[in-house]
């Protein structure tokens, strides 16, 4: 019995031990933790073996494969490997590329009212323009798969084709007593002798307005140009008008806004005032500098004289300063927005006549009034900015008021009250009366609204130099008044031949009047609207 049980215990253990021993795993890479990756490169296909919880970039380095500068995987190379797959390198290169594109010019057809209507005149030809383009083309496994512009410079701005298209109107052609200029559409325009034989004397379509001045003699006009570098605003530039295709000339002289004009005498001497060109409003800041220089005509220029060296200018200096030389050249007259006087031309020290509140215009501009000085060279007529009466800020008052300053002593005295900020007188020359009296007249603007000056239109008035006789003149009631500017218009220096009468250039919605003061009479002598300045 005993022998029995012995038998059985060792017939279990037996078992046991069978049963364990037919657990044991079967040892295989699998279950050694190797995981098979097959790579796609370069055309070829290659397999590693990589152990479990390797990335993708372990499996390229086990494989000797690098990734170079924007060369990629698919799945990327950080991606972790759980199982069998398959690996993607992309071999991306990237080229810059260079090219030059033409810019075609426009075509640009002008109505003018300077030809005959239906007549055609090439004023400017056309010139295409450069411009370079560098794109990025990226190549992956030699195929392109994108293009990108990266940058694009224009080498050169195309220049438009100005083909003048005449649209001269009925308008009856008056006679002109002295050469008349003007400035439309950015050229300049000669009218002689009469209103119907017109010439153009600078096409270059690029005179801004600043300046437009004729000398003396009126053989040489006086202009600026607007310039393309982004460092300047304009330069001064002079024309013959005898012979404008051989005479222009460049004067060497820059950024001028407010002020350059002839100098009376002999020589061929003008004056100027520059500023300082700003990023900021206005877009300068004013020098209030007077120079003078002389020029010749195969261009050479030089310095004559300092007036006024760079200065702060007042109150409102950054605006700037406005001049006029007397008849004689032996004084030069000033303005700014607080103070109107003179220069000796010897000593050139400032002498004030007039010191007025400024105007507080409550934006990025200053208020100048404009001054003129009478063809005696003894007066100055200009504007004057008085307190209004219960008014708290002086600065703010909307009471302009029309003076003449008497050089020889006594203070200014009011020819006209309420006349508005933008009056901008202009003498006439003198008329010698049958009792020998030298007397002359001065046209002013007149504001339609004395109390809103600053957005008033204007009509033009005129009156005896002694404030008297003062009345209306252009344009007639039942008209919409015009709009002020700084040279609105001028006086022919020659009187009519028949009359006797001085006529007076007026610029009035885009063309020009010729106004006969003495009769009311007042005759339209273009009609295209684009005249921008004249002088006579």
């Amino acid at each position: 019995m005993r022998l029995y049980h012995l038998n059985k215990i060792l017939l279990l253990a037996s078992f046991l031990v069978l049963v364990g021993s037919g657990c044991s795993p079967v040892p295989d890479s699998q279950n050694q933790g190797m995981i098979r990756v097959e790579i796609d490169v370069d055309g070829t296909l290659e397999v590693v073996e990589v152990p479990t919880g390797a990335t993708v970039g372990d499996a390229l380095e086990a494989a000797g494969i690098s990734l170079e500068g924007k060369d990629r995987s698919e799945p990327a190379s950080g991606v972790t490997i759980a199982e069998e797959i398959r690996v993607l390198v992309f071999r991306v290169e990237e080229r810059i590329e260079t090219e030059q594109q033409v810019i075609p010019f426009e075509v640009v057809r002008q109505p003018t009212e300077n030809l005959p209507y239906g007549q055609e005149k090439l004023l400017q030809a056309g010139k295409n323009g450069l411009r370079e383009i560098v794109s990025v083309r990226v190549i992956e496994n030699g195929e392109e798969i994108s293009i990108s512009e990266v940058s694009s410079v224009d080498l050169e701005e195309p220049l438009n084709e100005i083909i003048l298209v005449g649209m001269q109107s009925s308008i009856a052609p008056v006679e002109l007593p002295s050469p008349l200029v003007y400035l439309s559409n950015g050229n300049a325009w000669l009218m002689e002798q009469s209103t119907a034989n017109r010439s153009l004397i600078v096409s270059t379509g690029d005179l801004d307005g600043r300046i437009f001045s004729l000398s003396e003699n009126g053989d040489w006009l006086l202009f600026t140009r607007a310039e393309e570098d982004e460092d300047l605003i304009n330069s001064l530039w002079t024309v013959n008008i005898g012979s404008p295709e051989d005479s222009l000339i460049e004067l060497n002289t820059y950024n001028i806004i407010h002020y350059a004009d002839w100098v009376p005498g002999i020589e061929p001497r003008f004056a100027f005032s520059s500023v300082e060109p700003r990023l900021s409003a206005p877009g300068w800041q004013a020098n209030n500098d007077l120079e003078l220089k002389v020029f010749s005509e195969n261009g050479w220029t030089s310095r004559v004289n300092l007036l006024q060296e760079t200065n702060y200018g007042g109150v409102y200096g950054w605006w700037g300063t406005d001049f006029q030389f007397s008849p004689e050249g032996d004084f030069v007259a000033y303005a700014s927005p607080d103070q109107v006087g003179i220069i000796p031309y010897e000593e050139a020290e400032k002498v004030p006549f007039l010191e007025m509140v400024p105007y507080k215009t409550q934006g990025d501009w200053a208020w100048m009034p404009g001054i003129n000085i009478g063809p005696l060279g003894n007066v100055i007529f200009t504007v004057d900015h008085s307190s209004q009466e219960g008014s708290p800020v002086s600065e703010e008052s909307p009471v302009f008021d029309l003076v003449a300053i008497p050089l020889t002593g006594g203070g200014s005295q009011t020819l006209v009250e309420d006349v508005g900020m933008f009056a901008y007188p202009l003498a006439s020359p003198v008329t010698a009366k049958p009792s020998g009296e030298a007397s002359y007249q001065v046209a002013y603007l007149q504001a339609v609204f004395p109390e809103q000056s600053a957005t008033s239109n204007y009509r033009v008035s005129v009156m005896d130099r002694d404030g008297s006789n003062q009345g209306a003149a252009f344009p007639p009631p039942d008209q919409p008044a015009l709009q002020p500017s700084r040279r609105w218009g001028a006086w022919s220096p020659n009187p009519n031949p028949e009359k006797g009468y001085y006529p007076l250039a007026v610029i009035y919605e885009g063309n020009i009047w010729i106004l006969e003061l003495e009769t009311g009479f007042a005759w339209q002598v273009t009609g295209d609207g684009r005249v921008q300045g004249l002088d006579w």
